[in-house]
């Protein structure tokens, strides 16, 4: 039954997965602590690679094995792509899931380890030139016939020549890295005059997050809402879409909370970008997960904005809602299997909502806050999960990302789903680090996020208040 294969179990018929497959996770924090939970499901073994400054992170005691690969900076350790390719065959692991971030778009890596006849859990090098380049994805979804921002077609290298294309498509222009994510290597320019310095942010910024300087124009719409689905590919041609996530409250660009289904549009046109996505991944043949970005402007017309070739952090408001295990589906797909579940068996139900927890100090531009965990206590209840890899003890490096936690709650309506978030800030504890817990509750309170018309500069504008009080 529908409901069965929707439960989560995760294994594969008795035979399908083979003695002692292994898979290496080239990721640390929640998201690797996930993939081997996920692993453990299935009854596979797990890899963990880490850095120096990890060594007693949760996802490395918690894998079947273990093997340091170098120091703390990510460019000697979860960027090397040399280094974790030589870790996978040292340890003889089939696969490498790469989780979000560091190396998880990266079609080179791709490459390296279909050379290396190691399964990549993700789609095929090409497909992720096609989309996980942010300007070619533009490209070839203005070919598919999908709505996009007004913006360049073709990558821009130098300011100059970006500082001309912004005044052919008009003043404010948004700058944005075309590899990569999580708000790195994006700057907004209001005028020829401040063009080139912005330019100039973004491009170091996003060489140094993902090692590529190539940008890409496209007009800024002035307080949208950000609204996302979630497909599933397999190899067989079968494309799902399972729903949409509204991302709109964000922070320096990068998402704070997320939840399903957005308050933001009519079920009509849900359901014309859930037909939009589908046809975004059949177009360029997708496998595996992936997602497609819009964006929403204020009189509800939506444009494709990009595609996240890989898993993505809020990917657990989506299985909350929906009753499926996405990282699971994943792997299943990588060796092969066919998708689990059809459209017509996926039915979104109730309304899930996604706070991530970062050690940062929100009053200082959110300026992240390293140390000692102290002391912690997690929430937890029907309906309420936490995804994290820290403990009572463990030193958050100041080396990487500041997110240690995501807290997920389910509901039956929204306004269910934001009480029981309240209640979930409210009873969890950390101490020892500065974290925008206190923050997150402040959000769940506003009249404007309460009323489902929070848009992605809310924060902003929000911080602007409270420095006028």
């Amino acid at each position: 039954m529908a409901s069965e294969r929707l439960s989560g179990s995760g294994f594969l018929p008795e035979g399908h997965i083979p003695k002692g497959y292994k898979i290496l996770v080239a990721n640390r924090g929640e998201i690797a602590v996930r993939i081997i939970r996920a692993c453990r499901n299935m009854g596979i073994r797990s890899v963990a690679i880490y850095s120096k400054e990890d060594e007693r992170s949760l996802h490395v005691q918690l894998a079947d094995q273990r093997i340091c690969i170098g120091e703390g900076p990510a460019r000697n350790s979860y960027l090397n792509m040399d280094r974790i390719i030589s870790a996978a065959l040292n340890v003889e692991a089939d696969a490498i899931h790469p989780g979000f971030g560091f190396l998880s778009e990266n079609s080179d890596f791709v490459r390296k380890c279909q050379e290396n006849h190691i399964v990549f859990i993700g789609p095929q090098a090409d497909v992720m030139d096609k989309m996980g380049n942010k300007s070619q994805a533009r490209k070839t979804m203005m070919e598919a016939g999908i709505p996009v921002v007004p913006g360049t077609k073709e990558s821009v290298y130098d300011a100059e020549k970006g500082r001309a294309l912004a005044g052919e498509i008009g003043y404010p222009v948004m700058i944005k890295a075309s590899s990569g994510g999580g708000g790195k290597g994006m700057r907004v320019a209001r005028s020829d005059a401040e063009f080139e310095e912005q330019f100039n942010l973004a491009q170091r910024e996003s060489a140094n997050a993902f090692g590529d300087d190539t940008m890409y124009l496209e007009r800024f719409i002035e307080s949208p809402r950000h609204v996302e689905i979630q497909i599933m590919a397999d190899t067989m041609g079968h494309v799902v879409s399972l729903g949409d996530r509204d991302c709109s409250v964000q922070r320096n660009h990068q998402k704070l909370i997320e939840e399903s289904p957005s308050p933001a549009v009519s079920e009509e046109i849900r359901q014309e970008m859930n037909r939009c996505a589908v046809l975004a991944a059949e177009a360029v043949g997708y496998t595996n997960a992936g997602t497609i970005e819009f964006i929403v402007d204020q009189k509800g017309d939506f444009y494709f904005m990009e595609m996240n070739t890989r898993i993505q952090v809020e990917h657990g408001v989506t299985e909350m809602v929906t009753g499926t295990d996405l990282i699971i589906e994943q792997i299943r797909v990588a060796m092969g299997e066919p998708l689990s579940f059809t459209q017509e068996e996926v039915v979104p139900r109730g309304h899930a909502i996604e706070c991530r927890i970062n050690a940062e100090i929100p009053e200082m531009n959110f300026m992240p806050s390293p140390g000692v965990i102290e002391h912690m206590h997690l929430p937890a209840g029907n309906g309420v999960r936490v995804d994290t890899g820290i403990y009572t003890g463990y030193r958050i490096p100041p080396e990487y990302d500041s997110m240690i936690a995501k807290v997920i709650v389910h509901g039956p309506t929204r306004e269910a789903a934001i009480r029981k978030m309240m209640c979930a800030l409210d009873e969890m504890l950390i101490v020892g680090v500065k974290t925008n817990l206190d923050f997150q509750y402040q959000i769940m309170r506003h009249p404007l996020f309460r009323e489902g018309r929070a848009h992605t500069e809310f924060i902003e504008k929000m911080m602007k208040l409270k420095e006028k009080v």
